[in-house]
């Protein structure tokens, strides 16, 4: 028998992602378009995989493919359309956790077009070294995945 122990810490950070496009279209495209922007290097069930986001409490962000395969990403939390969405989810010691992240999603107006924000708090089995990679991931995936989708 294999026995770790590693300290438990917590880490937050927020990130922001000024996109051209008016609030409500951004909305709609990250919860009803979610599979069209998602991408490949996300898709961690495998290729051919589809996202949906259910966007009210108790609703989830999952990554389903047609032979069974399942990832719950994140369970919805707290729900106010076209303002802000609180996320709640598991990191796996795969992904480098034991860990729990505590994401949350909002846009806000901007003259050209709006910002959406990205806070993110992860508590658990928590290093410097994976906390760079999700915050490198959020900004891929919701800069060159959802802004170039709504931009494009």
């Amino acid at each position: 028998m294999t026995t770790k122990t590693s300290d438990t810490r917590s880490v937050s950070y927020e990130l922001q992602i000024p996109i051209q496009a008016t609030k409500e279209k951004v909305w709609k495209a990250m919860t009803d378009e979610t599979n069209a922007w998602w991408l490949p290097d996300f898709r961690m069930v495998g290729e051919n995989s589809v996202v949906t986001f259910d966007a009210r409490a108790g609703g989830s962000l999952i990554e389903t493919k047609e032979d069974g395969g399942s990832l719950l990403w994140y369970t919805v939390q707290m729900c106010q359309p076209k303002t802000a969405i609180y996320l709640v989810g598991h990191i796996a010691p795969d992904w480098s956790g034991p860990a729990i992240s505590m994401l949350k999603l909002s846009l806000e107006e901007t003259d050209d077009g709006c910002i959406l924000s990205i806070s993110d708090a992860i508590f658990g089995h928590v290093t410097d070294e994976n906390t760079a990679c999700q915050e490198k991931g959020w900004n891929q995936l919701f800069g060159d995945g959802l802004k170039a989708y709504v931009e494009g």
